[in-house]
């Protein structure tokens, strides 16, 4: 299980995410500079404790209409090698671990690997903010076939009435500014 250290991160996650953000082709704000609030989110354990890894909901509240993104994250201890330039959100110093590159986990192979043992039944997610506590709220409905599945994260995230009844797909919540709770996919599993 990996270990949540409360510390310091300069500069903050939120702060690398703000001028980041807006350089992806699925930002939808029409700020250049968003208001990001963390907004929800979960953990899963890298099984060789190498990587740190969360899925992190965050609301640009400069649009006129607050807007839900998913952003996961690796967090490594040194540069990704073969890793795509875009990929790397930054790097930050951690108030314990020192230098940490943070990257977007859909171009890192140890997240793609967790997200798909998640999808599976293989994973268990863990909560966000304390150390070795299961997270219940994060759902899969159905599971995937296997290794080869391919896995859809939706980046931009939209609330959902009921879980959704077809298999293979990642369910979790959020909070929205206004303290009010919602619930979306996060993930599916994309057919071939």
């Amino acid at each position: 299980m990996a270990s949540i250290h409360h510390t310091t991160m300069k500069p903050t996650k939120l702060e690398l995410l703000t001028g980041w953000l807006p350089q992806q082709s699925w930002y939808v704000g029409h700020a250049e500079t968003p208001e990001l609030v963390k907004a929800g989110g979960f953990r899963l354990d890298d099984p060789e404790g190498a990587v740190g890894i969360e899925f992190m909901v965050v609301v640009d509240e400069a649009a006129q209409e607050p807007v839900a993104y998913l952003v996961p994250l690796a967090y490594r201890g040194a540069a990704l090698e073969g890793a795509p330039r875009e990929a790397l959100i930054g790097t930050s110093e951690h108030g314990v671990l020192g230098t940490r590159w943070i990257y977007d986990g859909v171009h890192d192979p140890v997240v793609s690997a967790q997200l798909r043992a998640l999808l599976r039944g293989e994973a268990v997610p863990q909560h966000q903010n304390t150390s070795d506590t299961p997270d219940p709220t994060v759902t899969v409905h159905g599971s995937g076939p296997g290794d080869g599945l391919d896995v859809e994260v939706n980046r931009v995230l939209r609330p959902v009435e009921t879980a959704p009844r077809s298999s293979g797909r990642l369910v979790a919540g959020w909070t929205w500014p206004d303290g009010t709770s919602a619930r979306g996919v996060l993930a599916v599993v994309a057919p071939r």
